[in-house]
């Protein structure tokens, strides 16, 4: 069985981050290979920019994906 989880992936410049919400083994690394983007979240807006392909998330969801705390959030904020 292979463990998906949900997570962010660092992307920008230095002081500059910006990730992308994807769809992973969660044996690779970071920045490694992933399985499908989900969407997007930036922080260094105000408010944070985070766009999510809901139907996506929820697809992955109920395949059996387990999202990162912070994702976790940050599907909270856009249910909301």
């Amino acid at each position: 069985m292979q463990l998906v989880r949900i997570r962010l992936m660092r992307l920008g410049a230095k002081k500059k981050p910006f990730y992308r919400v994807v769809v992973a083994d969660a044996r690779a690394r970071r920045d490694g290979p992933f399985i499908e983007i989900v969407g997007t979240y930036n922080p260094k807006k105000d408010p944070a920019e985070v766009n999510l392909n809901m139907e996506r998330v929820k697809y992955w969801l109920q395949k059996g994906a387990q999202p990162s705390d912070t994702v976790k959030k940050l599907i909270e904020q856009v249910s909301a």
